[in-house]
Parts: structure tokens; C-alpha cells; sequence
């Protein structure tokens, strides 16, 4: 099916399309494919924002399955909702979650025929704007090819940033406004490697929720919806510890029913720390009551109690999802994550009272000062669980992240990664399903976490070699380390 096709295909599946005839009209950006984009509540709420604004519309566009037919085909990128050009838009905005998907950026770039770096763009160009939760970390490596970037939450700043632009008489004009007006935009032009503080917005704003529901994403037909904004938890790998406006913001119960929409057949309530919401376990109950099925973003052990578990088996959940964090207790000590083993036995007890297909415990191996030890340990303790229940680990390397008390750990190298997996392979055969993701990505990512503008340079290169591991590496290795690593700095 050619590109046009699938997009016409997918915008008649789609419930809730925004299609808006504005006189100012932005591209809206995400550099993964579609299937991902649309999984994005962050990408869906500033869809819904700038379409709800009069005189302003949001075209989406997104990554192409196939990057090498799209661009073999010499056709332009362009929106879904009239599948003009991207390029005859006079603003870009980039949604971007996080590290690897700065590939897709250049790759969108240069699918549109605009210049990948923003120093090479002039007034013949439009400007591109970008944001997303890669800002609440290290949006670095993102600013040669951004004009500016809106930091953390921009349900609010994406409305003044629009404002000041439509006041703006030249690009140079719309720049000095964004950085002069706009506490938490980042203009690397004009703050070089200097980032400002992160944008909060008011709880009044609370929740975000979904546009569009579409069957063809991970999450088919699901309507997302947030319960709670940042985490008052303080788990020292995570950006979001103990995050924005003093911890977690609850967003009443109501107010998610409220907006739930009576035909949407799914909900996904979405946040860090969905299950500390006070009211979760009356929340699930109410939404599956109406026959929805009900999915969690986030479960942390000691919030899984008896009727917990019976309200997500009765919406609908067939995999009981919760977080193992670290190999051994010694360890989830460490970073702070107090999940006990007690506290994983009763929840492996619990999912089989009441016939979960199986257990799923996400972690990490890499940790600092991770021991063969600390395997053997957890060895033990899925062969424990295992006799309970089926259990799966999804288990990725750890990357330290920039605005977290482990800044700076550095990555436990592929050779070290590989054999505490192997080793715990081993162990596990037969008893425990384990699936890890790349170490070599993962280095990757953890590349691009700590570093600057030159690393961002460095993904540049590697994409135009080709994309791969090696390509990366090639290019990260031309580019020494101190420069690919400069220090954070941040204007309180």
C-alpha cells in the first residue's frame, strides 16, 4: 500500500480526528512511526491544545515505517489531516520522548527538505520547535537541529510560545522573544549549552488526555487519560522522583470519569505512579463497571493488594505487571526502590488467586556496583516466584540520566551487561521467560543522556553513514569524550 493510502486508511479509523481550516497552521512532529506517536499522551494533548485554540491548527506527522522507500520515492513527508508538505508550513513542533528517537528528527528533517541544522535555516525556512518528556532530562544532543525547545511540561508555555511567535516579525525577532518571555525555553542559539528551568504548569490544567483513538497502535482503540502528574517517590534513577510543583498531583476521581468518553471500549490511566492514586482501586472498578477494559501505566508492588488485583483481572488484565527494579534487595536499597520480596511473593500469590496468565517484573542489570552476587540472588528468587506462577522479566541496561542523584554512573560496559545476562539465562533456563532489551542501544542512549551538542553531532554522522550499531560507534569515538560530555548547567 503506498504512503498516501496508508495514511487514508488510518484517518478513516481513526475516532476524534481534529481536521481545522486555521490561518496559522503548525506541523506537529513525532520521529517514531505512527503506531508509537499515537501511544503518546504528551504528543496527543498538544494536538488537542493548539487544535482548541481560534485561529491555530495541528497536522500531524510522523516517522514512515519504511524511511529507505520513503525517500527512494522522492516524495515529500507530509501531515495526515490534508496531506500538504511538510515543508510548506512555516512552524515544526517535535514531540520527543526520549534519546534514540533524535535519529527520527534528522530523519523527518531531512525527509521534509529542511535543513537539519538549525544554523544552516534562515527566514525561507520554517522554525522548528521542540519538546517533550526528553526535556525533563538532557535535551542537549537536540539543540543543533532545534530553534528552540520548550522544557518540561508545555500545556501551558506551548500557548505563550504561540502568541509570541504570531507577534514576531522575523525569525530572529520570534527567537529573542521565546528566550526573553519564556522562563523554561531553551534557545540554543542564544543560551549556547545553559538550560533554564523547567516549565510547570498549573494544577488547574490537570489532566491530559487523549485526542484521537486509533486501532492501529500498541495500545488499539485506547483512550488515555492521566491520574496523577510527577511522583513523590523518590527512586534515585528516575527524572520524575520527587517531580514538579512539590511531588505527585492527583487529579480527582471525578474529573477522569468526567472525561472519559461513554464509547471509548478501553482507558488507559497514565502517569509515574499511577497506582498511589488514592481512589485507583474505586477508579478501575467504576470504568470496568461499564464493561471497559482498564490498563495501568505504572504498578508498584506494595500498592498490590487483594481487591487491587481482583479490580484489574476483572477489567480485563490477562498480565499482572509490576517493578523487580534491581537484581537484589541489596540493591533496590541503593537507589532507593523498597520493593521487598515479601512484597513480590503475595503479589505472585495474588496472580494466581486470581489467574493471571503470568507475572511480569521489569528491571535492570548494570547497576553500580552490581555483583555476580547480586544475580545469583535473583536466580534464586525468580526460581522462587517461578514455582508460584509463570513469571517474565523484561530486563533493560541501566543509563544514567541528567537530574537524577545517579548523573554521571557510568554504563556498566557491553561485555559486563551481556555476561550478567547470560549468567542469568543460565539460572533462569527452563523457569523464568526473559527478554532484555539492546545493551548495544543502550549504550547508545546512555551516550546521548549525558551528553552535549556535539554527541546530538555525532547521531548526525551515524545516520547519514547508515543508522547502525557500528555507525554509532564510528561516530561517537571520532568525537572525543570531552566534548561529547560537557558540564550541565541550569539557570534556576
Amino acid at each position: 500500500m503506498a504512503g498516501r493510502d496508508i495514511i487514508r486508511q488510518r484517518l478513516a479509523d481513526e475516532v476524534g480526528t481534529i481536521v481545522k481550516d486555521a490561518a496559522q497552521r503548525i506541523a506537529l512532529l513525532y520521529p517514531s512511526p505512527y503506531h508509537v506517536g499515537m501511544s503518546s499522551l504528551g504528543f496527543q494533548t498538544i494536538y488537542r491544545e493548539i487544535n482548541g485554540r481560534p485561529g491555530w491548527s495541528a497536522e500531524r506527522a510522523f516517522l514512515p515505517d519504511d524511511v529507505d522507500a520513503q525517500r527512494n520515492a522522492g516524495a515529500p513527508l507530509c501531515s495526515y489531516e490534508s496531506q500538504r508538505p511538510v515543508s510548506d508550513f512555516p512552524l515544526l513542533a517535535f514531540s520527543v520522548a526520549y534519546e534514540i528517537e533524535l535519529a527520527g528528527v534528522i530523519q523527518l528533517l531531512e525527509l521534509s527538505g529542511v535543513p537539519v541544522l538549525a544554523e544552516d535555516r534562515d527566514g525561507r525556512h520554517p522554525l522548528v520547535l521542540a519538546g517533550g518528556p526528553l526535556t525533563n532530562s538532557n535535551p542537549l544532543p537536540l539543540a543543533p537541529f532545534a530553534d528552540a525547545i520548550l522544557m518540561g511540561e508545555a500545556d501551558e508555555t506551548i500557548h505563550r510560545a504561540l502568541d509570541l511567535l504570531a507577534e514576531a516579525e522575523s525569525r530572529e525577532d520570534a527567537l529573542a522573544l521565546l528566550a526573553a518571555e519564556i522562563d523554561s525555553c531553551y534557545v540554543p542559539s542564544l543560551h549556547g549549552e545553559t538550560l533554564p528551568s523547567l516549565g510547570q504548569c498549573e494544577d488547574a490544567r490537570l489532566p491530559a488526555w487523549s485526542a484521537i483513538r486509533t486501532p492501529h497502535t500498541e495500545l488499539s482503540d485506547m483512550f488515555l487519560i492521566e491520574t496523577e502528574r510527577g511522583c513523590s517517590r523518590g527512586c534515585k534513577y528516575c527524572v520524575m522522583r520527587r517531580s514538579t510543583n512539590g511531588g505527585m498531583r492527583i487529579v480527582p476521581m471525578e474529573r477522569i470519569l468526567e472525561l472519559v468518553p461513554q464509547d471509548a471500549p478501553k482507558v488507559g490511566l497514565v502517569g509515574a505512579a499511577v497506582s498511589d492514586h488514592p481512589k485507583v482501586v474505586e477508579l478501575v472498578e467504576q470504568l470496568s463497571a461499564g464493561g471497559r477494559r482498564v490498563s495501568l501505566s505504572s504498578l508498584r508492588p506494595d500498592r498490590l493488594k487483594a481487591p487491587f488485583v481482583a479490580a484489574l483481572r476483572k477489567a480485563g488484565g490477562r498480565v499482572l505487571t509490576t517493578a523487580l527494579d534491581a537484581s537484589s534487595q541489596r540493591l533496590r536499597d541503593t537507589i532507593d526502590r523498597r520493593a521487598r520480596e515479601d512484597q513480590l511473593l503475595r503479589v505472585a500469590q495474588l496472580a494466581r488467586e486470581h489467574r493471571f496468565a503470568h507475572l511480569k517484573l521489569y528491571m535492570m542489570v548494570g547497576l553500580p556496583d552490581e555483583t555476580d552476587a547480586d544475580i545469583d540472588e535473583l536466580v534464586r528468587f525468580g526460581t522462587e516466584l517461578s514455582r508460584i506462577v509463570p513469571v517474565a522479566l523484561g530486563i533493560a541496561p541501566f543509563v544514567a540520566k541528567r537530574n537524577t542523584p545517579l548523573d554521571g554512573a557510568p554504563f556498566a560496559g557491553l561485555k559486563t551487561v551481556e555476561a550478567r545476562l547470560s549468567r542469568l539465562r543460565r539460572g533462569l533456563r527452563g523457569r523464568v521467560d526473559i527478554r532484555a532489551t539492546s545493551s548495544r542501544w543502550a549504550w547508545v542512549e546512555y551516550e546521548l543522556a549525558q551528553g552535549g551538542a556535539a554527541a546530538g553531532l555525532a547521531v548526525l554522522d551515524a545516520v547519514r553513514a547508515g543508522g547502525r550499531f557500528a555507525d554509532y560507534r564510528r561516530a561517537f569515538e571520532a568525537t572525543p569524550a570531552e566534548r561529547r560530555r560537557r558540564t550541565l548547567r541550569v539557570v534556576a
